[in-house]
């Protein structure tokens, strides 16, 4: 499956409208919504503008508790397994519990690990936390394995909104060796070479966010490469 990451704070109205309106958007499995330096109020707005124009299901990707929107469909609830960020790991979650629970959101615990895209990312600035290096897939595979036996429902490797590089090959097979729950891969895809080799290499779910705000037809490839992915392994 394919996501599409919007960053609230970079999406107009006509940029979502040229996402919405491509040919190739019925494709699109999910819309990921979030980032590390939002606002409250281009958060919701965003979502609100979504929920206009398209039924897709719109998963919000948290940067902090004043994020969560229930007009969302569901949220990825981070926990930053990569990092020793007490406040990443759980300082936030209690914080936001409550309001989680009021706000009828689906909700899918996720072992967050940040890998090393070639340059300093938002993510890893803010967070404070260094990412695991794309040569260790060892510690990448064993980080987690560890979140799910935490119990965490989905894994997502990242490498951070303009990384240089996407997770490399062999950490992504290493991870997916390991675990069970889907695995999600993002940052640093730029091609439908390299979406097509991270599906290859385990992924289940692709997400590229950065490449389309600077072309939206790389919409067609990423369909494409999902497309012919999933024909190949029938």
């Amino acid at each position: 499956m394919v996501a599409v990451l919007i960053d609230p704070d970079k999406s107009t109205e006509d940029q979502l409208n040229k996402l919405i309106f491509h040919p190739k958007f019925s494709e699109i499995d999910f819309l990921f919504v979030g980032g590390s330096l939002l606002t409250d109020g281009s958060m919701k707005f965003c979502i609100a503008e979504l929920k206009k124009r398209t039924n897709k299901p719109i998963v919000i990707f948290p940067g902090s508790p004043n994020q969560i929107d229930k007009r969302a469909d569901a949220i990825l609830l981070l926990s930053l397994v990569s990092g020793r960020n007490a406040d990443l790991l759980i300082g936030r979650h209690v914080e936001s519990a409550h309001k989680l629970k009021r706000s009828g959101l689906e909700i899918l615990p996720t072992s967050y690990i940040l890998i090393d895209g070639g340059r300093t990312t938002t993510v890893s600035y803010i967070s404070g936390t260094t990412p695991i290096p794309n040569d260790k897939p060892t510690i990448a595979a064993a980080t987690a394995l560890a979140g799910s036996q935490l119990g965490h429902q989905l894994t997502y490797l990242d490498c951070g909104s303009g990384a240089k590089n996407h997770a490399s090959l062999p950490l992504i097979e290493a991870v997916k060796k390991e675990v069970s729950t889907p695995l999600i891969v993002g940052g640093g895809i730029t091609t439908k070479e390299q979406v097509e080799a991270v599906f290859g290499a385990g992924a289940d779910v692709v997400v590229v966010g950065n490449r389309l705000e600077e072309n939206p037809e790389f919409l067609s490839d990423l369909v494409a490469a999902k497309l012919e992915f999933r024909l190949s392994a029938l």
